[in-house]
């Protein structure tokens, strides 16, 4: 079982009506939220850590986890609100976020609200929780803790408006990726948080160089690569869709990349450290594909194994 741990929240999609007005769609998710729910989806046993309100939005919040089977003993409830994001999708299925959610629920996880990893394989971790407080704390402190002992995977996903100084998340990240055993990141995050000159093969190098095993990097339209420890660089292509929306694109992909490590048995610290290169490029085939789906879907719906297998099926049969 895979423990996901950080934000759950609320997205609201706004679409301007033609004639005047706003239309506004509320959706659960939150980018850990959605890897637990792709997880499972993806027949990869999840159990979800993170603190969840106890106002409408937040019961909405656990049922959908429950109605996925996920498993919520490590979730914390909370009395403060719900995080709210406002989200508008561009011409070009790009997505930008406005977030409310100062003193929300999602941000109350203390230390002493951690679990015990005894039974996880892995632990998940990513987005903006990593850089706000104290569940940004927490979260340094599980992986300080279960980064020795289990597969630990860090998605940064920035939400550059929720990070007060992207120096201090720049120095958090490099303790954290010490912790790690997989990066998965886009190019666009690697971006906002180095800067745009910034060479992702050059990032990727430095991450393995701190003790990551493998580095996954999304470029959109461009496919996905895998940077391994013993230097090898693996690519494959995007599958072509007609895109919808981005949203849950990311996330959908470090899912499917756990899911499938884990149903090879492979979601190990000493497997990943010496796994071969046809496993990984199946990996990133499969972890595309999953993302192509959702990328085909109005907002976070993420396929199922189903769904994904029947994508492989065609690319074979091609």
């Amino acid at each position: 079982m895979i423990l996901v741990c950080g934000e759950a929240l609320v997205d609201l999609f706004i679409k301007a009506r033609g004639a005047g007005g706003l239309d506004a769609e509320a959706v659960v998710g939150g980018s850990p939220f959605n890897v637990a729910v792709g997880l499972a989806r993806l027949g990869c046993p999840a159990a979800f850590c993170g603190a969840i309100a106890r106002d409408p939005l937040g019961e909405e919040l656990v049922a959908t986890l429950v109605r996925n089977g996920i498993d919520v003993a490590h979730v914390r409830r909370s009395d403060r609100p719900t995080t709210l994001s406002v989200a508008t999708a561009t011409q070009d299925g790009s997505v930008h976020y406005r977030f409310y959610g100062e003193e929300a629920a999602d941000r109350d996880l203390p230390a002493d609200a951690l679990p015990d990893c005894s039974g996880f394989s892995a632990i998940a971790v990513g987005s903006y929780s990593l850089g706000v407080e104290p569940v940004g704390a927490t979260i340094e402190t599980l992986l300080a803790r279960e980064g020795a002992r289990r597969v630990v995977s860090i998605d940064p996903n920035l939400r550059p408006d929720l990070i007060s100084d992207m120096g201090v998340w720049r120095e958090r990240f490099a303790r954290l990726v010490t912790h790690a055993t997989i990066v998965k990141a886009s190019v666009e995050d690697i971006a906002t948080a180095y800067g745009e000159g910034v060479n992702v093969d050059e990032m990727a190098a430095s991450w393995l160089a701190a003790g990551v095993k493998l580095v996954a990097v999304t470029r959109g339209e461009k496919g996905a690569s895998a940077y391994l420890a013993n230097g090898t660089v693996l690519d494959v292509p995007a599958r072509p869709i007609r895109l919808v929306d981005a949203v849950g694109a990311g996330d959908t992909f470090h899912a499917a990349l756990l899911a499938f490590l884990a149903g090879r048995g492979k979601l190990d610290r000493q497997a990943i450290a010496t796994i071969d290169h046809e496993t990984v490029t199946q990996a990133l085939h499969y972890a595309v594909s999953a993302a192509s789906i959702t990328c085909s879907r109005r907002g976070a719906d993420l396929p199922s194994q189903q769904d994904v297998e029947a994508i492989l099926h065609e690319r074979t049969m091609a």
